[in-house]
């Protein structure tokens, strides 16, 4: 049998193994019983790979490879998003770099362009999740700008459409005036800034009485141009007598009305609010409501338009210094206050968005969301976990209709053609040269393109042959789950269980699983331009896959937010280190080197099934029946994080550091029959353990797996483990033995309690300690029945049982639960000297904590320290609480 080599390296073994899966053709749609197919978020095609992605397609990874080992038919579709405003952006800025204007390039030009760098460009997350070790299906990739694709797109757009569910209408939207489009309200990013209010006089048209002015207050007083009311709150009583009276606006002269609304908060500024409808959501509210004329004063780049003197031309920033200017040189500015306030920002170029007023496309959403919250609240489609329900259905409860058109070029271009001669206008699933209703060919496609979001919403029909074939959806629609992240459940989740309803008849998935949002370090949003983000190509160079992989299962918990401890270079902002990954990496070490000593003792070995050789093996053999029920339901239950910590804790804890210890004796110096009857245990113990831990780890147990002889788990061993049966709880039920479980549990209380007073008081392995055990008369059977086992492996000269005790100076003593222990140390450790060294250790960490928690406590401190300091300080604290708690214990073992 060749030998394994001695150490593990994942920089080799696991692109070689990716090879061998592809070509092997592993990754491919399986067939059996039961369907689990599963849709990859389609990320941004010329994009590359975060620690999001990583995040999502690990747990995605991870449930197919357990499904495929179930013998389930499994299919997870890979595919990629056009990114609309991504991609065109960056194709504009490399064309700008050339001297070439997308304007003067043209459309059509400009569009090969953007093809051009998609394939460019276009595979490279691709590979890198390809590298991950995902079993994405590669052979079959889709695109949502395919002729397939877009073809469904159009269909979804043209019977909206003539079903009068999309219309077109002037309403105000998020604009942004670097990427020049339109920009939901879900895509949008809110920062805190620091701003100003100003206070600014509008004279009355006619004075009441000694009022001559009323004072507004405004945080954008470039926008009092477009002006066209002044509102106050219903329940201002003192306001009351100037409602229906006019103002005159500055700068412009325009006679404006006083009116009440219930959208104005008395409390804000003077209570005058300047109402600007083309300009501001709620603004445009009011105008409604009240019948006020919309005037935009910005055209698409923010900048003043024409009509307005001096200030025509000038773009938002420079017309707000020069309105509060004039304002001020005409006695007209009151005061000006320093105000924190949140502004939306552009999510790709960051740009602050301008509230404007303009004509797009629309998705009426009434008819659609009743049946898409129905879905959720009847639980045939179920969030993971289940607090996320809530945060849909609160969304549901407050979605307005949708604006899906964007002024791009790059995207699926809005099939609406109007004829310029008779104005015929329809949406067609065709395009359109000749008007079908007077011959003319003056006919023009609207320019706008749909939102990205549109597309993407028709996911889990339109990857699988929707509208054209109804044979792959029948067999593979609803898919199982939807594994995504937070941010998008409205932009993204939502929308497609809408429109999947609407066109398939069925939900999307049944399940969808949120992820924990992965943090900085510090607790900060990872980003590029912080210079905090993770590459995860780095940590696989720098750990390999199965390392960060399953570090990245173990980070999650019930939090939605987890921090990851990267290290990163200030200078280079390149990854110095991860300890986390670097302790999974151990992991992946110990797996191997575990298999290694298994695979070194296997001479003369015959495959046969395990049996219960000794208490050990009852024991071993129990607690794998038990970690394999429990991993299934774990992975059924999509419990990831407790199934990685569980898997581990078994493999590490149980198998490693006991089991495979305690067969060292039997291996070295048992009979032949005794000898092989371990092989075939370890064989067994470590064949079933390596299918639990695949899913997740699936280079490592892949390449060990390969070289293990076949245990009696098999009949007809499979060309690879990832193809292997997952081991069925059912099969394992024979060796189910709690009495055996709970008795060795007892005996390995006891030898952990002797090996942690020796290391506590670096006390030599080869000492030989004497061991008194009080306890009930039922346990001190058990433990008797196990005395020799004990007394062997715990290193003891002697262990007595007693029902009474009077505790010598001389030893240290312990409880678990009625068990008491007592050690003796003899003249082996001066127990007085250590007592008096632990009582001065405790008293510095107990100054150390005072000093620490009464500096927390100060106000001062609080709000001037940096919350990265502060949070320094708590941790300290809880380290030290800790270390107090271990040697209180100690200090008390001491007597």
């Amino acid at each position: 049998m060749e030998q394994m080599p001695k150490t593990y390296n994942p920089l080799e073994v696991e692109p070689k193994l990716i090879e061998q899966w592809i070509q092997a053709g592993c990754y491919k749609r399986s067939k059996g019983v039961g369907d689990c197919t599963v849709v990859i978020p389609p990320p941004n095609v010329t994009g590359i790979l975060h620690m999001g992605h990583a995040m999502d397609d690990t747990i995605q990874d991870t449930y197919i490879r357990y499904n495929r080992m179930r013998g389930r038919s499994t299919r997870w579709i890979l595919g990629t998003d056009h990114a609309g405003i991504a991609t065109q952006t960056k194709v504009d800025k490399k064309l700008k770099s050339q001297g070439i204007s997308r304007l003067a390039l043209g459309r059509e030009k400009f569009l090969d362009a953007c093809w051009d760098w998609t394939r460019e460009y276009g595979g490279t997350i691709v590979s890198q999740i390809k590298r991950m070790g995902c079993s994405i299906d590669l052979s079959d990739p889709k695109f949502t700008m395919s002729d397939e694709y877009a073809h469904a797109v159009r269909k979804v757009f043209v019977d909206w459409y003539h079903d009068k569910l999309i219309y077109r209408g002037k309403r105000i939207v998020n604009w942004c005036p670097v990427c020049t489009t339109a920009i939901s309200d879900d895509e949008a990013e809110y920062r805190d800034e620091k701003g100003h209010l100003w206070y600014m006089r509008y004279p009355l048209v006619d004075p009441v009485g000694d009022i001559t002015y009323i004072t507004v207050a405004t945080t954008r007083p470039e926008t009092m141009l477009g002006d066209t009311g002044v509102a106050v709150s219903p329940q201002d009583d003192e306001k009351a007598c100037l409602v229906g009276k006019k103002v005159l606006l500055p700068i412009v002269n325009r006679e404006i009305p006083i009116f009440s609304d219930w959208h104005v908060d008395k409390g804000f500024g003077t209570g005058f609010v300047k109402v600007t409808p083309a300009h501001d959501p709620n603004d445009y509210a009011m105008g409604q409501t009240h019948n006020l004329e919309q005037i935009n004063i910005f055209d698409e780049h923010a900048c003043v338009v024409d009509g307005y003197g001096q200030f025509s031309g000038m773009d938002r920033n420079e017309a707000r210094k020069a309105i509060v200017s004039w304002f001020e040189d005409h006695g007209l500015l009151d005061h000006i206050e320093d105000l924190n306030h949140s502004v939306m920002h552009c999510y790709r170029c960051d740009t602050a968005l301008e509230p404007w007023l303009s004509q797009q496309w629309f998705v009426a959403v009434d008819k659609l969301k009743t049946p898409a919250k129905e879905a959720v609240t009847s639980q045939e489609i179920k969030f993971h976990p289940s607090r996320w329900t809530q945060t849909y259905l609160t969304w549901m409860d407050n979605l307005k209709d949708w604006c899906i058109s964007r002024q791009l070029w790059w995207g699926h271009r809005i099939p609406v053609f109007t004829c310029a001669d008779c104005g015929w206008e329809d949406a067609c699933l065709e395009d359109v040269a000749v008007c079908p209703h007077c011959s003319s060919s003056h006919v023009s496609q609207d320019e706008n393109v749909l939102d990205t979001w549109f597309s993407s919403q028709l996911w889990t029909f339109a990857t699988q042959g929707w509208p054209f074939s109804s044979d792959e959806l029948k067999a593979h629609h609803p898919t199982k789950v939807l594994v995504t992240a937070r941010d998008i459940i409205a932009l993204w989740v939502a929308r497609m269980i809408m429109s999947s309803l609407y066109f398939t008849h069925e939900i999307p998935f049944k399940d969808v699983y949120i992820y924990a949002t992965i943090l900085a370090k510090d607790g900060s949003r990872m980003s590029k331009s912080k210079g905090n983000g993770v590459n995860p190509m780095d940590l696989i160079d720098k750990y390999g896959a199965d390392a960060m992989r399953y570090n990245l299962l173990t980070l999650i918990t019930t939090n939605q937010d987890v921090k990851f401890d990267a290290v990163i270079d200030k200078k280079t902002k390149q990854l110095k280190e991860s300890p986390r990954t670097d302790q999974a990496r151990s992991f992946i070490t110990k797996i191997w080197n575990a298999s290694r000593f298994v695979h070194m003792n296997l001479q003369d070995y015959v495959p046969g099934k395990p049996c219960a050789q000794t208490m050990e093996d009852a024991w071993m053999l129990s607690r794998l029946a038990a970690v394999v029920k429990k991993t299934t339901e774990q992975l059924e239950t999509y419990a990831f994080g407790d199934y990685a910590r569980d898997i581990q804790s078994f493999f590490w804890n149980e198998v490693c550091d006991w089991y495979i210890e305690l067969c060292k004796g039997r291996l070295l110096n048992g009979t032949a029959d005794e000898k092989l009857q371990v092989q075939r245990n370890l064989v067994f113990v470590l064949d079933t353990a390596l299918r639990l831990l695949h899913p997740v780890i699936p280079f490592v147990t892949e390449e060990i797996w390969d070289m293990l002889p076949v245990s009696g788990i098999d009949n007809h061993r499979a060309a690879f483990l990832m193809l292997a049966s997952w081991p069925d709880a059912k099969d394992y039920e024979q060796f189910v033995n709690t009495k055996a479980e709970a008795n060795f549990e007892l005996a390995k209380m006891l030898i952990s309690t002797v090996r942690s007073i020796r290391a506590r008081y670096r006390l030599s392995p080869k000492e030989e300690l004497a061991l008194t055990v009080k306890t009930s008369e039922a346990k001190a059977q058990v433990i008797d029945a196990q005395k020799e086992f004990i007394i062997h492996v715990g290193r003891l000269k002697s262990l007595d049982l007693v029902s009474n005790f009077m505790r010598p100076k001389t030893c240290v003593a312990t409880a678990e639960g009625d068990v008491e222990i007592f050690v003796e140390l003899g003249g082996l450790v001066d127990l007085h000297a250590e007592a008096t060294r632990l009582s001065k250790e405790l008293e510095k960490l107990n100054s150390e904590r005072s000093k620490i928690q009464a500096l927390l406590s100060q106000e001062a401190f609080i709000s001037k320290a940096a919350q990265v300091v502060i949070d320094k300080k708590k941790a300290h604290v809880e380290e030290l609480n800790a270390t107090i708690e271990s040697l209180s214990a100690q200090l008390q073992q001491l007597g």
